[in-house]
């Protein structure tokens, strides 16, 4: 039987409807600076992963949202799939992306945003937006 914090917990996701985790393979060599990355995203790492994953992942959050770094020897990386971020001082973003030496590159305006696109350490990448498109709904 689920514990009333976990229960309370899963409450109140569900009554936000959000995406919780996006899972990305990463070298294990690269860990390190990939916590750097998403730091910079204004991400923070959350306490280790409980076992039996302990050791073999790391999750970083913002806002209620994490990104699960899976330790791989061999990671998938897709050519063209992205995690998109959400980040309104998207040029204060960019420099420091840069100061640290990630690739990052403006992209063309939509529905009226800023865009840039980085690429985290192992190649995966991430669509910075200063705002979201508008809700469908």
């Amino acid at each position: 039987m689920a514990s009333a914090r976990v229960v309370a917990t899963g409450a109140a996701y569900a009554a936000r409807r959000m995406l919780h985790h996006v899972s990305l393979e990463v070298f294990p060599d690269q860990i390190e600076r990939t916590l750097e990355f998403w730091s910079l995203l204004g991400f923070t790492e959350v306490p280790p992963a409980p076992q039996p994953l302990h050791g073999r992942v790391n999750w970083v959050e913002r806002d209620g949202t994490q990104i699960h770094l899976i330790h791989a020897e061999e990671p998938a990386v897709p050519a063209r799939g992205h995690v998109a971020v959400v980040t309104p001082n998207i040029e204060e973003v960019v420099a420091r992306l840069a100061a640290a030496g990630f690739e990052v590159e403006p992209k063309r305006e939509l529905w009226g945003a800023r865009r840039a696109g980085a690429v985290a350490p192992g190649g995966h990448r991430v669509e910075l937006m200063e705002a979201p498109p508008p809700a469908a709904t």
